[in-house]
């Protein structure tokens, strides 16, 4: 370090690559994914201990000099580390979808429209025609035989055509 200091780039280059070598166990042995992290720090280390060698008090250990500034890039890391995501996303596309107010509208037009539903034909309208289910899983999940969930969906279109078809004709007659 004396003579880096002093100007011998020879002996700098010697110094920071025997260095290299103590810095990389050391941080191997205090991450959990080892490899490509360490090397990371190590060439942060050096970096920083380049950067920073004016500041070194030739009077002190270099070695805990040095040591200290390693000690600090694997703090800084780790702090890093703590506030990255660490649980995959199954699926993300969900959380990116783009959503307009025009969805919001129609979900709520839809909630209102099949309102006027009891709750369990409800809740197999939406579970076929909006979920996406099969009528045979509807019908399991809401304990229906397959038949009856068949009726019941068409009575229930039934019962919304009657009911919003003489709203619409009610509607058009007002215009």
């Amino acid at each position: 370090m004396l003579k880096g200091l002093d100007g011998d780039a020879q002996a700098w280059r010697v110094l920071l690559s025997d260095l290299a070598a103590h810095l990389r166990p050391f941080f191997k042995r205090r991450l959990f994914n080892g490899e490509s992290d360490a090397e990371d720090l190590v060439q942060e280390t050096l970096i920083a201990i380049h950067a920073k060698r004016a500041t070194w008090d030739r009077n002190q250990s270099f070695t805990a000099w040095a040591f200290t500034i390693a000690r600090h890039k694997l703090i800084d890391h780790l702090r890093r580390q703590g506030r990255r995501l660490t649980e995959p996303l199954d699926d993300a596309s969900v959380l990116l979808a783009e959503h307009t107010v025009e969805d919001g509208v129609m979900r709520r037009d839809l909630t209102r429209a099949l309102s006027i539903l009891p709750a369990r034909q409800r809740a197999l309208i939406h579970d076929v025609k909006v979920t996406g289910l099969s009528v045979a899983e509807a019908a399991e999940r809401h304990g229906y035989s397959v038949a009856a969930a068949k009726v019941s969906i068409h009575r229930s279109f039934k019962a919304l055509t009657a009911r919003f078809a003489a709203g619409a004709a009610g509607s058009n007659d007002e215009d």
